[in-house]
């Protein structure tokens, strides 16, 4: 079977298939789930990365400039995010209480839905993770994505 094919191949052994292919073709995991879940909830109009940013502001009480930090993106494409996602009715901009001079972003009600359809995806695949895996597998994968990422900050320092 060419390498290219990674469908079924994969799912019953994957022993020849080098880590980045394996790591190429899982990726999209979580975005599917979640991209379904949100479509089925109603929420089809949220651009490429808003799941991530509005799902870590409800799901994981994360700062809203931290996770658009995280995804990389230039100061440009992240405030073309916030003002789609504030368009849209994700979020709201809000003066800073304790600095009238700033702005804070909040999540709307219809942010925490959508966030509620990000939460349902990805518990959807983390539960498909617990029926395919033993816990000492799950947690030896989390082990090795997170000695990944430690590797990769070695390149950004």
């Amino acid at each position: 079977m060419p390498r290219g094919d990674h469908s079924a191949h994969m799912a019953n052994d994957a022993s020849d298939v080098v880590l980045p292919a394996l790591l190429r073709a899982a990726r999209g995991s979580y975005a599917h789930a979640v991209r379904r879940e949100l479509v089925a909830a109603g929420f089809d109009d949220l651009p490429r990365n808003a799941p991530f940013v509005l799902g870590g502001m409800v799901n994981q009480h994360g700062n809203p400039a931290d996770l658009i930090r995280q995804l990389g993106v230039t100061k440009q494409a992240a405030s073309q995010l916030v003002d789609v996602l504030v368009d849209r009715g994700y979020l709201r901009r809000e003066a800073d209480a304790a600095d009238g001079r700033r702005i804070t972003l909040a999540v709307t009600d219809r942010g925490r839905k959508a966030a509620a359809a990000v939460r349902a995806g990805v518990g959807w695949v983390d539960g498909q993770l617990a029926e395919r895996l033993s816990a000492d597998q799950v947690a030896g994968l989390r082990a090795g994505l997170v000695a990944l990422c430690d590797i990769r900050d070695t390149f950004e320092r």
